[in-house]
């Protein structure tokens, strides 16, 4: 089976009355992590420059299941089996990964989306998941936008409160995600999108010289931001006890 490679770019705007916004370059994989095959510099489940590992999905860090644990969870919402799931994430970098959100795209035969569910991990080692359908589970379109209620600590410069909301724009050639999340102090706007294309050797090794330390860089970055939050004295919140469920809905 096929993996692809999203060459992408995300940007962060801060809403409210302190401001800040960044945008850099990242590399994504979109894969069927039930059928995966790639080129010889990517590997699944054993080390490479990058790989995919099932253990880093689908559970707590280290602990996953991929893409059965995500069949589960349908079955337990209720919701149809999907014929497809894929896998939208960045991958482990000379073996080291960290993902702040990653997203399974539950594809239906006819191969249009019909549900994602986002999973979301802090840099405090929590984890949580927001299913995202629509009420009569229905084909997402690319104009659907869908909500869910924020219940799992992300930056300790935001609140919990609030609420997201999602938009997906997933096609043969490009990605494009959109989280807009809002609460009473204003919120914070997120994106990712970028060409789609096979991934190959040769773009692995571009990839691997244009930002080579992977998701070592992610989190450099954002430790980066958050000191120029707190330079610009953003009132910070100590982490609180992760939800109790799982998946929000």
């Amino acid at each position: 089976m096929w993996v692809d490679h999203v060459q992408g770019e995300t940007f962060h705007g801060r809403k409210g009355a302190l401001g800040n916004s960044f945008r850099y370059g990242v590399d994504y994989l979109l894969i069927d992590p039930e059928a995966v095959e790639g080129p010889a510099l990517f590997s699944r489940n054993r080390a490479n420059l990058i790989s995919l590992h099932d253990r880093d999905y689908g559970g707590a860090p280290g602990e996953g299941r991929g893409a059965a644990w995500v069949r589960e969870v349908l079955a337990a919402q209720g919701l149809p089996p999907a014929a497809r799931i894929l896998l939208l994430t960045q991958p482990r970098v000379l073996g080291h990964v960290f993902n702040p959100v990653s997203f399974w795209l539950c594809e239906d035969a006819a191969g249009a989306l019909r549900c994602v569910v986002a999973e979301v991990s802090n840099t405090f080692g929590d984890r949580h998941w927001y299913l995202c359908a629509k009420p009569d589970g229905s084909v997402i379109e690319r104009t659907d936008t869908l909500e869910a209620a924020k219940i799992m600590h992300v930056s300790p410069f935001q609140p919990i409160e609030g609420g997201y909301r999602f938009r997906f724009d997933i096609r043969e050639d490009r990605v494009g995600v959109w989280i807009d999340y809002s609460s009473a102090e204003g919120g914070l706007y997120a994106t990712l999108t970028g060409r789609r294309a096979r991934l190959s050797n040769r773009g692995i090794l571009r990839a691997c010289l244009r930002r080579p330390f992977g998701s070592r860089r992610v989190l450099a970055l954002i430790h980066w931001q958050a000191l120029k939050l707190a330079l610009k004295g953003a009132r910070y919140r100590s982490r609180p006890a992760p939800p109790l469920q799982d998946v929000t809905r």
